[in-house]
């Protein structure tokens, strides 16, 4: 089931004419399947990529491997930094990077711990970020980043754009 919140923010991009373009790394495909699965808003979407593994962030993306093996492939760095791809890639009028941790992997630690989740946009030129940390399972996880991403963007879409 689509969340409302994907819905309500996919109509509001279509009304206000709006593209969007996705980097995925821990929602693997499925932030753009739900914002993809919104009947009559196909003209909001330009594309995604799926980007999870460390080698197509490095050689799709464009980030440069030190930046990963300093900060390592899940952190807000590099989410940002996936944005600044998507713009060459991309280009949208709204453009959203995530990443995370939504299974036990090497880059858990007491600081990153599992289910946290690093998200950066770009709405209009405008850049943010933001950092969430969400429990259960690896579907909930997600389920709960994407309705997460979908509230932000409606709050921005609709007070200033």
């Amino acid at each position: 089931m689509i969340p409302k919140t994907v819905i309500a923010c996919c109509h509001t991009l279509s009304e206000k004419g709006m593209t969007i373009s996705f980097a995925e790394g821990v929602t693997a495909g499925k932030l753009t399947y739900d914002f993809s699965s919104v009947p009559n808003c196909g003209s909001i979407k330009l594309g995604s990529i799926v980007c999870y593994d460390r080698s197509v962030k490095e050689k799709l993306m464009g980030i440069s491997p030190d930046v990963i093996d300093k900060y390592s492939a899940v952190s807000p760095e590099v989410t940002q930094l996936l944005v600044q791809g998507l713009k060459e890639l991309i280009p949208a009028d709204v453009m959203i990077a995530v990443t995370g941790l939504a299974v036990p992997t090497e880059d858990e630690s007491p600081e990153k711990p599992l289910g946290t989740i690093f998200v950066s946009g770009s709405i209009m030129g405008n850049s943010w970020e933001t950092t969430f940390l969400f429990e259960g399972s690896q579907d909930d996880i997600i389920n709960q980043t994407i309705d997460a991403i979908a509230v932000i963007l409606l709050d921005e879409l609709t007070k200033s754009h």
